[in-house]
Parts: C-alpha cells; sequence; structure tokens
C-alpha cells in the first residue's frame, strides 16, 4: 500500500514538473502575430516580392513553427522559375530549409510541445498509408506535400509544417547552423547511403564547394570514404580540401577529366555523387566511374538527360541510381551527425530581403558553401 502512494506521488511530481516545464516554454514565446514578413511571387519566374503576408494557421495535424532561419537551396530556385515538369502552387512563398520554434499546434499533435526546436524539410507530408510511405519511402509518396513548392515554405517569419514528418532539433542547437541539414545534408546522407559503398572506398562528389557538395564532401569523410571532390576554380579547391576532400579535380583546368579522375583513384570512384547541375558532368560520371561503380544522381537540372554507353555499362556492370531526399530514419541520423560535430554547415547569413540577390548568385554559379537567411531582416 505504502509503494503505492510513493509511485502515485512520484507520477504527481513528474506531471507536475512537466506542467512547469511546459508553461515556463509557453511564457517564453511571444505572442503569435496576424501578419509577418516573408518572400512571395505570383507567377513562376515574376517579381519576387519582401511583404508583408497573413500567419497561416496550422492545421489537426500540423505544427506552427516560428522560423528563424532558412537555408537557400538551388529547388527553390526551379521552384520560382517553373522549370520542373511538377507544376507549383501559386501565389508561393518558397523554402525548405527553415529551423525555428514551435509556436502553435493542432489537436492531434502528440509529438511536438510548444518552445520545441523543429526543422521544416522539403518533405512536409505524406499520406503514410500507400505502398511508398509503407516501406519507408515517404519522399516517393504520390500525395507528398513538398514545402516550397506545393505547400508555402520556410521563406517567411512563421510556417506550418505535418508533426508527422517535422524535423526533430535537440533544443540548443545553433538554428543558422542546421538549417542546411535538413535538406542538403539530408539529402546527401541518404545519395552516400545508396551508393553502398564500404567505408575506405573512393567517392568522388561531382560539384564539391557547392551547398550541397560542401556537406557531402563531410558525410562522406565521416562515414570513412576516400574523397575527391571536382569543382571549377582554385578557391573551390581549397574550400573542398579543407572540408575533408583528399583529392581535388579542377574540369576548368584538366585536359582529360575522366584520365585525371581514374588516375587519382587508381582505377575510378567505386561511386559517384552528382550534385551537380551539369549535365555534362552527370553523363561524363559514368565514363570515370570504376568498374561495378555507382552513380548517384541528385541533382535536378532542367530537361536533362544522363546518357551512358551501352556497351561500357553492361561491361563494366555499372549502377546508375537515383536518390530523392531522405525519410525520417535518414532526418534523425543526418541531423545525429551533425549535433555530434562530425559535420558543419559553411553558410553565410543574410536577410531574408537578400533573397533574389541570392537568385541571382545561383544562376551566375557563384555560391560556395550554403547561404542561409535571416527571417528578421
Amino acid at each position: 500500500m505504502l509503494s503505492k502512494t510513493i509511485t502515485a506521488a512520484l507520477r504527481g511530481n513528474t506531471t507536475r514538473t512537466a506542467f512547469r516545464i511546459n508553461a515556463i516554454r509557453s511564457l517564453a514565446i511571444p505572442a503569435i502575430p496576424e501578419t509577418q514578413k516573408g518572400v512571395i511571387f505570383y507567377e513562376n519566374g515574376g517579381e519576387l516580392f519582401y511583404k508583408d503576408i497573413p500567419v497561416p494557421k496550422p492545421k489537426p495535424n500540423e505544427i506552427l513553427v516560428n522560423v528563424k532561419y532558412s537555408g537557400v537551396c538551388h529547388t527553390d530556385l526551379h521552384a520560382w522559375k517553373g522549370d520542373w515538369p511538377l507544376a507549383t502552387k501559386l501565389p508561393l512563398v518558397g523554402g525548405h530549409e527553415g529551423a525555428g520554434v514551435v509556436v502553435a499546434k493542432g489537436d492531434n499533435v502528440t509529438n511536438f510541445e510548444i518552445g520545441d526546436y523543429a526543422g521544416i524539410k522539403w518533405l512536409n507530408g505524406s499520406c503514410m498509408g500507400c505502398e511508398f510511405c509503407q516501406q519507408g519511402a515517404e519522399p516517393n509518396c504520390p500525395q507528398a506535400d513538398l514545402s516550397g513548392y506545393t505547400h508555402d515554405g520556410s521563406f517567411q517569419q512563421y510556417a506550418t509544417a505535418d508533426a508527422v514528418q517535422a524535423a526533430k532539433i535537440p533544443q540548443g542547437t545553433d538554428l543558422a547552423q542546421v538549417a542546411p541539414i535538413l535538406c542538403a545534408g539530408i539529402t546527401v546522407y541518404k545519395a552516400l547511403k545508396t551508393a553502398e559503398l564500404r567505408p575506405g572506398q573512393w567517392v568522388a562528389i561531382s560539384g564539391a564547394a557547392g551547398g550541397l557538395g560542401s556537406l557531402a564532401v563531410q558525410y562522406a569523410k565521416a562515414m570513412g570514404l576516400r574523397v575527391l571532390g571536382i569543382d571549377g576554380g582554385e578557391e573551390k579547391g581549397k574550400f573542398a580540401k579543407s572540408l575533408g576532400a583528399e583529392v581535388f579535380i579542377d574540369f576548368t583546368k584538366s585536359k582529360d577529366i575522366v584520365k585525371d579522375i581514374q588516375e587519382a583513384t587508381n582505377g575510378g570512384p567505386h561511386g559517384v555523387i552528382n550534385v551537380s547541375v551539369s549535365p555534362a558532368a552527370i553523363s561524363q560520371s559514368t565514363q570515370y566511374v570504376r568498374t561495378l561503380g555507382k552513380v548517384v544522381l541528385v541533382g535536378l537540372p532542367a530537361h536533362a538527360v544522363c546518357e551512358s554507353s551501352v556497351f561500357d555499362h553492361v561491361v563494366k556492370s555499372i549502377q546508375i541510381r537515383g536518390s530523392y531526399v531522405g525519410n525520417r530514419e535518414d532526418t534523425s541520423e543526418a541531423i545525429d551527425f551533425f549535433t555530434r560535430g562530425l559535420v558543419k554547415s559553411p553558410i553565410k547569413i543574410v536577410g531574408l530581403s537578400e533573397l533574389p540577390k541570392i537568385y541571382e548568385l545561383m544562376e551566375q554559379g557563384k555560391i560556395l558553401g550554403r547561404y542561409v537567411v535571416d527571417t528578421s531582416k
């Protein structure tokens, strides 16, 4: 009888403690405004407006995140220009690398509390009932809802996300640094898993100094792989090597890039991660990859085709694999690499109002690392 009384008292204390923690968190969250700053466009390729827009209301299955920082991805540029075969919603607020604080939640949400850190990913929500969702391939769900594409994204101060797919971010994490992990990090980590390489094998990262490539180099090194980076320019070469690339091939200087890569890796890399948006570079990777190697397609240049000689493809027995964004397991694993300090985001922080300038730099191929926008500016 006494043990039951003690147990009940402990449970009561636990409940009261949890209540106090949640109450303190709630007090720290400012009131939710009716309007907010965001960047919105009303037609593909049209003007990008930095203006006051309404704050969205979370549905029963959604959380409302006060976005503090959002990474800027090349996909955001594609969404704005509308050059993919999948139509965007219009008008649209782009962005899908949003890191912030939960300030409201729907009645059906049980896995997030007010004050928790949360991440808004490319995959905003999925049906969770189709054959793809059931096998952990939620990104391939035919009913997938995509942040910054079919669902207003993170280039605003408050954004909604399906609580099931929203990323859990440990309390105290640097939200600016973790923002690019929510798409770029997860995407390249999944691509490296798709390549099925063993520690000590060579992996070539095409586009090694860009937003995805700079993270791919670090994840590959943390996974025990030998990294060959490919990009253009001395500055990018120094950058890729500083992140862990053992060898760097400058495509602007190489007279025979296939030969140079194969010689540097003693026969070609065992795997290639194509985050470059150059169709020529993508096709070239099928030539220099090692016999029995795997070419993983990640970057999505508009209207691109990957060309591979059928004879060489068969005789070398290479595999070409597509890798989309990661699922919930990939997300938690990719974030874990980051929180343990094995991967860092090479970022430059600018104000949200400067987003059009970042798009210009992307189109010119002048991005080194990753831009992150501060939604308060």
